[in-house]
């Protein structure tokens, strides 16, 4: 029989994994803070299915914060690697790679899982596994990778939503799903730092604004933002502008647009603080980036002004009430870092952000307990 399109012959062999006897799992997403709060189901699932095994994950620097609100973890491996940098972003470091390799081979795993969306390639971090020792290596593509891996799982459609992306590889090889809902625990310093910061508030609802993302496509612009954190402030919800410490000039253009004294800036915080202050917001409103994973996380209703470089249905929010707010281009999805035209995908009034913010904060029915079974994701607003 003839391979199905999109299938590469030689994929689709191994089988089911049992992970029970698993000791040391490496699971690997390398990309952005986002990115890694989207694997919390399929870790849930596979903390189930390896209850003795110790996982650890290998993130970015900035998808490695996410990992202490996340316990089926053990460990973290914090590296930028190679793979997911940019030609011309300083070069792979011959040096670097190697100290990566001596990394993974001291770990003494005996899995690795590799977790990517549809344009990333499994193959450089799975060689490294390979060269470490590492006898059972999952992995999602497409294209040829000869005998790198172990388990060579043909992925599902591109738009598929990166939550069910990852568990579609666990499910190749015997893992059930154990709910699709993401999930962060905060810690107890970080909620007692967040509630010295909102400590003026005493029990008023707020808003947090988090106007960053990882690129310029993807942000609505400064002074946008700022005029709806005023209509917010007017309507009588106070507004927290947060952002991490190289977004403090973005956080401060915010605020001056804004021109209202109840919209403030919250000086840097570690993530687990900033999570901890979207956790007790009202609403969030940010960009499709990592705020809105964090607020669906800890079930906070989110207001997204949400750009055309991916499609809805690969990333929008599922465990809380969210209004995805956007124009329908042409040109979408683009893929892009930087928009080459005039940003029209984000050319939404601030009038319509705050008014879905307000109606989040008033109405929304979400909680911040987990759910029992798989919320339904609320329709993006046009």
């Amino acid at each position: 029989m003839p391979a199905r399109p999109g299938r590469h012959p030689g994929a689709d062999r191994g089988g089911p994994v049992d992970l029970d006897r698993a000791r040391r799992i490496l699971v690997v997403r390398a990309d952005n803070i986002g990115d890694v709060v989207t694997t919390t189901p399929a870790l849930r699932a596979l903390r189930a299915a390896a209850p003795h095994a110790g996982i650890d994950l290998l993130a970015s620097p900035a998808g490695a914060q996410v990992a202490p609100m996340i316990p089926e973890l053990d460990g973290t491996l914090a590296t930028s690697a190679s793979w997911q940098q940019l030609p011309g972003a300083g070069g792979a470091d011959a040096g670097a790679e190697h100290a990566l390799l001596e990394r993974i081979g001291a770990g003494g795993y005996d899995v690795l899982l590799v977790l990517t969306s549809f344009s990333q390639s499994p193959w450089p971090v799975t060689h490294l596994g390979l060269l470490a020792g590492i006898g059972t290596r999952v992995v999602h593509s497409r294209e040829f990778g000869g005998a790198v891996a172990t388990h060579w799982v043909t992925p599902p459609p591109d738009g598929t939503h990166q939550v069910d992306r990852a568990l579609h590889l666990l499910a190749a090889i015997g893992v059930p799903d154990r709910g699709r809902w993401t999930a962060l625990t905060v810690p107890a310093d970080a909620r007692h730092r967040a509630a010295d910061l909102a400590a003026d508030l005493a029990d008023r609802p707020f808003a947090l604004l988090a106007p960053g993302a990882s690129c310029s496509a993807r942000r609505y612009p400064a002074e946008r933002f700022g005029a709806a954190a005023a209509q917010l402030a007017r309507a009588g919800l106070p507004v927290l502008v947060t952002g991490a410490e190289k977004e403090a000039e973005l956080v401060a253009r915010v605020v001056a647009a804004a021109a209202h004294p109840d919209v403030r800036p919250v000086p840097p915080v570690p993530l687990a603080v900033c999570t901890a202050l979207i956790d007790r917001a009202a609403v969030a409103v940010t960009n499709n980036s990592g705020g809105m994973h964090l607020a669906d996380a800890v079930r906070t209703p989110v207001a997204v002004a949400y750009a055309g470089t991916e499609t809805p249905d690969e990333l929008r929010p599922r465990s809380t009430a969210a209004a995805l707010l956007g124009r329908a281009v042409p040109c979408s999805p683009c893929r892009q870092l930087r928009c080459p035209y005039g940003h029209e995908c984000l050319d939404v009034p601030p009038g319509t952000v705050a008014a879905a913010a307000l109606d989040l904060a008033r109405h929304a029915t979400a909680t911040h307990d987990l759910p029992e079974e798989d919320p339904c994701a609320v329709p993006a607003t046009p």
